[in-house]
């Protein structure tokens, strides 16, 4: 995939308020020649962040290269995982446990 230049990263963030946990995943965007630089950029970013918002950086950070320019509807992260659950499953166990702080 050819480099738009642009580099979006998802780092994991950690916190706790009256004995509840929360993991907070953010993606960021960076311009930047490659993903390493990204990724860079925002691990020293995210010790920032993490100390604005009472959190701990858990140390995770994934990056990925945007193919295209960024405009409306560009992809800005992908991550692939191979699983054998069912899509039910799959869904239930990374993404709608029921404990996620969103609308519906």
């Amino acid at each position: 995939m050819e480099s738009s230049g642009w580099v979006a990263v998802r780092c994991v963030f950690e916190s706790e308020v009256d004995g509840t946990r929360t993991f907070e995943e953010r993606v960021t965007i960076w311009r930047v020649p490659d993903v390493a630089a990204g990724i860079q950029l925002a691990e020293n970013e995210a010790l920032e962040y993490a100390e604005m918002v009472d959190a701990s950086y858990t140390g995770l950070a994934q990056g990925y290269v945007l193919g295209d320019p960024i405009d409306h509807g560009a992809e800005v992260f992908s991550l692939m995982r191979d699983s054998d659950l069912a899509t039910e499953q799959y869904l239930d166990r990374y993404f709608d446990t029921g404990a996620e702080r969103q609308s519906r």
